[in-house]
């Protein structure tokens, strides 16, 4: 005989429905992403946008393109570069925004353009190519595009003395008015081959790096 006491079999369901207080699965709106990027003082990498919103990097990555079609014919737009997202201007805007701030475009000097150039086509790239390919010191003008936020430090190269390794930031993408790094213009063919000369082994674009948060000193 089966024992069918009050407490001992949970009660089902009447109405087919599950139990009052299951929580519903975890769920990231377009709205709250927007939300998100807009509040966010830096980029953000898709792993802290699941972790925040406790749900899976395929609903952050469904989440962000729709974001991203949704604001292709506003003034702010969605950059994706690598793992990371932001919210910036449109370039569109560029002009009206800098009067509103006081500051018009910065203005870079050639030995600027010049690295800057070496730099996003080349990158991950270290100071010592970069050099190389100009033919001259360019400690200063790293230094200034670093200051400028136009070029950040990647981590360090794993060869002999393990240099830093320079790449573009979000903001040279928004300055020269790109959404990712594969709207560059195609190199000339003798400029092209200046940049993939041999760089005497002091780096390996394709090889491991040590992230810059993980550098010490």
């Amino acid at each position: 005989m089966i024992d069918e006491r009050p407490g001992d079999v949970a009660a089902a369901p009447q109405d087919g429905h599950a139990p009052a207080d299951a929580s519903p699965p975890p769920e990231l709106t377009e709205a709250q992403l927007e939300a998100l990027l807009f509040v966010a003082e830096r980029p953000l990498s898709r792993r802290e946008i699941a972790t925040l919103a406790d749900v899976d990097r395929a609903a952050v990555d469904a989440r962000l393109g729709d974001l991203e079609v949704s604001l292709a014919a506003r003034g702010i737009r969605l950059v994706l570069s690598g793992d990371r997202v932001e919210l910036v201007t449109s370039p569109e805007a560029g002009a009206l925004i800098a009067r509103y701030v006081g500051a018009d475009a910065v203005r870079l000097s050639p030995a600027s353009l010049e690295t800057l150039a070496i730099v996003a086509y080349r990158q991950p790239v270290t100071k010592a190519a970069i050099e190389r390919i100009r033919g001259v010191d360019s400690d200063y003008t790293i230094r200034s595009l670093l200051h400028r936020r136009l070029v950040v430090e990647l981590g360090r190269s794993e060869g002999p003395g393990r240099p830093f390794l320079y790449g573009t930031a979000f903001e040279f993408l928004e300055r020269f008015g790109m959404t990712s790094l594969e709207e560059l213009p195609p190199l000339d063919v003798e400029v092209a081959a200046r940049l993939v000369e041999d760089d005497g082994g002091d780096e390996s674009p394709a090889g491991p790096t040590i992230p810059a948060d993980e550098v010490e000193g």
